[in-house]
Formats: structure tokens, sequence, C-alpha cells
């Protein structure tokens, strides 16, 4: 009794849709480690800001710089999105949006909204 299912020999995730919510989910995940990998740096730029007034003038270049912009800007993504979508689990655990298509309008309002507030913020820091 030999019988032959044709199954896939290897994993294509490009050809794999997921629903908005599985993005805004691999999301979260990516800015809560972006934001643990980015900490070390964090925390020298705010030991070399409070060295004195020539320490506090590097950080400062440092941060302005392109690199510094775009750094400062997946922070600032990173932290809101990952507050919106902490927000949108919080009510999904007391039944707020669980619906179908409440969680898929509010998983697309997260994803939009991350880097839209991410970029309010870098205009504000900098």
């Amino acid at each position: 009794m030999t019988t032959s299912t044709r199954r896939p020999v290897h994993l294509n995730l490009f050809k794999i849709k997921l629903p908005i919510a599985g993005i805004m989910s691999i999301i979260h995940r990516a800015t809560g480690m972006f934001m643990f990998i980015a900490l070390p740096y964090l925390i020298y730029l705010l030991d070399l800001s409070l060295s004195g007034p020539t320490g506090f003038a590097e950080a400062v270049d440092s941060v302005h710089g392109f690199v510094g912009t775009v750094f400062v800007f997946l922070i600032m993504w990173s932290l809101s999105h990952h507050l919106l979508a902490g927000i949108r689990y919080l009510l999904i655990d007391i039944d707020l949006g669980v619906e179908k298509e409440m969680a898929r309008q509010t998983a697309l309002a997260v994803v939009v909204a991350g880097p839209v507030l991410g970029l309010l913020l870098t205009g504000g820091v900098l």
C-alpha cells in the first residue's frame, strides 16, 4: 500500500501570500530585535553626550549626518510601530478587534501609521 503524494521539495517563501496581520507581526518582531541591537550604540551616544561639551558636540554631529538621520528614523519607526502593535495586541487580548475585518484594518493601520509617526518623530528630534 504505497501512495505517492505530491509534496513540495522546498518551500518558496516568495510565493506564500501572508495576510496583513502576519506581515505586521513579522515587522513587530523585527523592530523589537532592531531596538535591542541598537541599545549599545544608544548607550554609547548617551555616555558620549554626558562626558562634556565636546562629547555632546560629537554626539550631535554623529546624529545629524546622513547615516545618523537614517538611524534615528529607524529607531523612531521601530518605537512607534512596536508601541502601536503592542496596543493592538493588548486590545485583542480583551476581545476588541478580534473579528476578521477589524483585525485586518487595525493591522493595516499599524503598518501605515508606524513609518508616518516615525517620520514625524524624526523631524521633531532632529
